[in-house]
């Protein structure tokens, strides 16, 4: 039974030809020894930095959380494991104790809150793991408030959502603007496009580096817990749990959102010279939430701003729900806001692809591009 040269010939239909974009796009990034091997360097690097930190944490505690207690306080960690316990002879003397950094912590007599008997008294930050061990947050009086290793631990978490978000993002929307730049110059893309729909290839690349990079943002989230469980920072992993998980939603629209931009502002050049011009805006974008988290990841005020901005949402909420700053409902609606300006985002980007991709020579001006 043979076959009509009209069935041999029939194109593909859109989902199979967004999917053998799609693949391409993975393939050819595979294929790519410069990626694997930065990848790789990348993951070990992450994990050296969780193991580092989490082993260093544990040499400065010792075997467990150094606690004063009183013998009227003795009771509340009598069946804790991971504390190691100073019994002190007064509520002065346990104070003594935290002040001169022999303890993290003292649990003294005495308390505002009618439903406790002690108060945890601490130099200069709380100790998280101490008050998840306890069957309820008691009162913390802080003698000392300021810099500590709280803020220190804040710090680093912010500095990872900020720089995990940038080095991803710009990576693969680098990639995406260089291939569609690339097809233009070498006009492969006036073949591609005689085989498939304009928004078909647009959306291959999109989703193809999308798979890519959210293959990297698991790898990396798989990283931190492994690293965190092997270091016994099991306060750290519960509270950065739900974080990393929202951390990769959030991600997942946000860089749709992103990679639309970067394609329709690749196809408005047609050399690789000039790709540069037109995707600078949104790289600085992307580095935004980088350099904000860096300066301003005790700033309250900024970084409930940052968590409603489409750009700056996925690194300023995870890190605002790691700190606990957060509302139940501010990620939900934060994320209905992303994806409102992901759908948005992706329609211009769509008509600036396929009014500019044909276009050659000089730079294609942003309002023909709209215009069509």
């Amino acid at each position: 039974m043979s076959t009509s040269p009209t069935a041999a010939c029939r194109a593909p239909g859109e989902l199979q030809s967004i999917w053998l974009v799609a693949e391409r796009e993975i393939g050819s990034k595979l294929r790519s020894k410069a990626f694997v091997i930065s990848t790789a360097i990348l993951i070990v690097a992450a994990l050296a930095s969780v193991l580092w930190g989490g082993f260093a944490a544990n040499n400065l505690r010792g075997d467990g959380i150094p606690v004063a207690v009183t013998s009227q306080t003795q009771s509340a960690v009598a069946d804790l494991e991971g504390v190691e316990v100073t019994v002190s002879d007064s509520d002065d003397a346990a104070r003594a104790l935290v002040e001169d950094g022999t303890v993290d912590a003292a649990l003294v007599t005495g308390s505002t809150d009618p439903a406790f008997d002690y108060t945890v008294v601490v130099k200069d930050n709380v100790p998280a793991s101490l008050l998840q061990m306890l069957s309820e947050t008691p009162p913390v009086d802080m003698i000392d408030p300021g810099a500590g290793a709280a803020d220190a631990l804040r710090y680093f978490i912010a500095l990872g959502f900020g720089i995990v978000f940038l080095i991803a993002a710009s990576t693969f929307g680098g990639t995406i603007a260089q291939s569609v730049v690339e097809e233009k110059q070498t006009r492969v893309v006036e073949i591609l496009i005689s085989a498939i729909p304009v928004r078909a290839l647009l959306a291959g690349k999109v989703i193809g580096n999308t798979v890519l990079a959210m293959a990297q943002i698991v790898l990396l989230a798989a990283v931190a817990v492994v690293g965190l469980a092997v270091t016994g920072q099991s306060g750290v992993l519960d509270a950065l749990g739900a974080p990393i998980a929202w951390f990769a939603i959030f991600f997942l629209f946000g860089f749709v959102l992103l990679a639309s931009l970067f394609a329709a502002a690749a196809a408005l050049v047609s050399r690789q010279e000039d790709v540069g011009a037109t995707t600078t805006p949104i790289t600085m974008l992307i580095m935004a939430p980088y350099f904000l988290v860096i300066f301003f990841n005790d700033n309250p005020v900024v970084l409930t701003i940052m968590s409603y901005v489409p750009f700056s949402a996925p690194v300023g909420m995870p890190l605002r729900m790691y700190l606990g700053d957060a509302q139940w409902w501010e990620p939900v609606l934060s994320l209905l806001v992303l994806i409102a300006s992901c759908a948005l985002a992706i329609g211009l980007a769509a008509r600036i692809y396929r009014n500019s991709l044909l276009r050659m020579g000089a730079r294609v001006k942003l309002a023909d591009a709209l215009r069509g």
